[in-house]
């Protein structure tokens, strides 16, 4: 019913990329090492995708995480982050959980009635917010304003801890670029000072 790549898990009939399989290949040599290996021996992944990103001139790796093990890849993050991208050749690597977006309830007489309502964790929304958190995982957003300009299009403004900015400063157009890719959304990425 499912099939297994080490440390990739995919749902059954579904045959793994050859990227997925080098990101398998990779956990599995990092798990063998002696700092890493308590704490990946549990862990597992369900996809990997890679984005060649035009105005970064970089490329970077993204890896889905089950929502339940993304505490324990956080606590890992910065030096599984670091080795992996030694292993890349300097791609960037970002983790984020693989989470399910459901559709609105129709209305009228077509409509199916449903068994319960859909939990806000899963709308389009909540979604893509905890997509962006994952993506700046090592720093906090601390604030958002979406600016409408006269043309009718939306820019989200996002305001990350300034205490992080050394460890992000140089990743900041690949993250907001991975993010226009995943969700189609416009997004600027400061750093300011919490309140």
């Amino acid at each position: 019913m499912v099939a297994t790549y080490m440390k990739l898990i995919k749902r059954a009939g579904e045959a793994p990329t050859e990227l997925e399989k080098l990101v398998a290949t990779a956990f599995a040599n990092l798990s063998e090492s002696a700092d890493l290996q308590s704490q990946l021996n549990e862990l597992y992944f369900v996809g990997a995708k890679e984005f060649q990103l035009e105005k970064a001139a970089k490329s970077c790796i993204v890896i889905y995480v089950p929502v339940p093990q993304l505490r324990s890849y956080q606590k890992i993050h910065k030096r599984l982050v670091q080795e992996l991208e030694k292993k890349f050749g300097g791609k960037y690597v970002a983790i984020v959980a693989k989470r399910r977006i459901l559709p609105k309830q129709l209305r009228g007489k077509n409509r199916k009635p449903l068994s319960q309502k859909r939990p806000r964790s899963r709308t389009l929304t909540a979604v893509h917010e905890e997509m962006l958190a994952d993506l700046v995982y090592p720093s906090d957003i601390i604030g958002r304003r979406l600016r409408m300009k006269l043309d009718g299009n939306r820019l989200q403004v996002v305001y990350l801890d300034k205490a992080k900015h050394t460890e992000l400063d140089h990743k900041v157009d690949t993250l907001t670029a991975v993010y226009k890719r995943l969700t189609g959304k416009t997004i600027v990425v400061e750093f300011q000072e919490p309140i």
